[in-house]
């Protein structure tokens, strides 16, 4: 999931900005981490632990959130729930002690599994910009200062989207991509907007149209950033499609049909895309997922696709390794296909019985994979299942892993978790 409850490589220059500090640690900048997918280049992680063993320090939170904690040097950002209010926290990486609390608005609610502290925050190592599901969008830089805020709902019309809006923004380069894709609750038409990091000014606003009906036109995805040998491209889905759009502009450059092939009304899309490379895949409401060849313009759904699998995940976003895709579908079952022709290396994989929300990581080569009573399964990658630990914290978790200097950093509904011992 994205901060979501339900919840490529990038070029040399980007990729070594968004994965080290200047200290040279690799950092996790937001909610699929430091090259955006879910993986992370960590070595010699944790693999067991519990409630009173291999924990650096805990830190109480308030409440369950579906946000990720974000991590870069001695810093660690938390969007939170507490009283009907949403703020961001800045802990010290050490200790978990406050660094300083910021609050980012009122009006807070809850929704299902959902409050609006669900979008997670992301950071350049200077500054962190926080979203809420208020619609709220505030930057400050590492001692808490705020330096711009900007009110979504009330600059476009209110976000009408059945179970509250939950996306992160996608940072690139200097701006950050924001989507709006809703239709449940309101008539007025998704979009998409491109905010510059500095200053909070809209770049550019571009609808994004579909023909999704009820509920099927709301998504609670975040955008993924596809870099191809043809250029860059946000690519964002939802509202029974996946669009690529140019980065500059924000037009349209291609679009593939087929997330929704019946039609109904009530496939709302929660996994986000995922980019590998030049592998990218589509996930909808578990049939199907697609994988899409980059470089297509126009309706690429008959010559981009180049396969789909009815077994797809609904809540949690995939994660690769770029030769094999591993999905988890919120009731638990695993599957592993080749990621380059689709077909099943193994699953239909029973994990242990629960609902799974958080997406799993991918690092050291073990997938990573929290389920909702706060248990995390350690999985070996690769062609064959092995299951190498079950971890138990015994609490309501919905926050994907955050992974950074050999640590584990896990958030519950009742603590943010450092598990293991950092290695700078």
């Amino acid at each position: 999931m994205n901060g979501c409850i339900w919840r490529v490589a990038l070029g040399t220059g980007a990729a070594v900005a968004m994965l080290v500090s200047p200290l040279g640690a690799e950092n996790w900048p937001q909610w699929r981490g430091p090259m955006l997918n879910g993986t992370s280049g960590e070595k010699n992680l944790p693999v067991k632990w519990s409630v009173t063993e291999n924990v650096a320090w805990k830190v109480a939170v308030p409440q369950y959130s579906g946000s990720t904690p974000i991590v870069w040097g001695e810093h660690i950002f938390l969007n939170v729930a507490d009283q009907g209010s949403l703020h961001l926290w800045a802990l010290d990486r050490a200790t978990g002690a406050t660094r300083w609390k910021r609050l980012l608005s009122g009006g807070d609610r809850r929704q299902m599994k959902q409050n609006m502290s669900s979008p997670s925050p992301v950071t350049d190592g200077r500054h962190v910009w926080a979203m809420t599901g208020t619609g709220m969008l505030l930057a400050f830089d590492f001692d808490g200062k705020e330096l711009w805020k900007r009110d979504i709902q009330r600059d476009y019309g209110r976000f009408g989207i059945m179970h509250g809006y939950a996306s992160s923004p996608l940072l690139h380069e200097g701006a950050l991509y924001v989507p709006v894709l809703h239709g449940m609750m309101t008539n007025d038409p998704s979009y998409v907007l491109k905010i510059d990091k500095l200053t909070g000014k809209t770049i550019w606003r571009v609808e994004r149209p579909t023909t999704a009906q009820f509920e099927s036109p709301d998504a609670y995805t975040t955008p993924a950033l596809l870099r191809h040998a043809g250029g860059t491209e946000i690519v964002i889905t939802g509202g029974d499609v996946v669009t690529g759009h140019d980065p500059a502009t924000g037009a349209e450059v291609w679009r593939a049909d087929g997330l929704n092939p019946g039609n109904e009304g009530n496939y709302r899309i929660v996994a986000s895309p995922l980019v590998h490379g030049d592998l990218l895949f589509a996930p909808s409401r578990e049939r199907p997922l697609l994988s899409i060849r980059p470089g297509g313009r126009g309706n690429v759904t008959k010559s981009h696709v180049l396969w789909s699998f009815n077994n797809g995940p609904d809540v949690p976003t995939p994660v690769t390794d770029g030769t094999y895709l591993y999905s988890i579908n919120d009731r638990g079952i695993m599957y592993v296909l080749d990621a380059r022709t689709g077909k099943t290396v193994y699953g239909p994989q029973r994990l242990r019985s629960a609902t799974y929300s958080a997406s799993p990581v991918l690092a050291d080569g073990k997938i990573y994979i929290t389920d909702e009573d706060g248990v995390t399964s350690v999985v070996q990658a690769g062609p064959t299942f092995a299951k190498l630990a079950e971890n138990d914290l015994g609490e309501y978790t919905l926050s994907s892993p955050a992974m950074s200097e050999g640590q584990i950093f896990l958030r519950t509904d009742g603590f943010l978790y450092a598990i293991g011992q950092r290695r700078k």
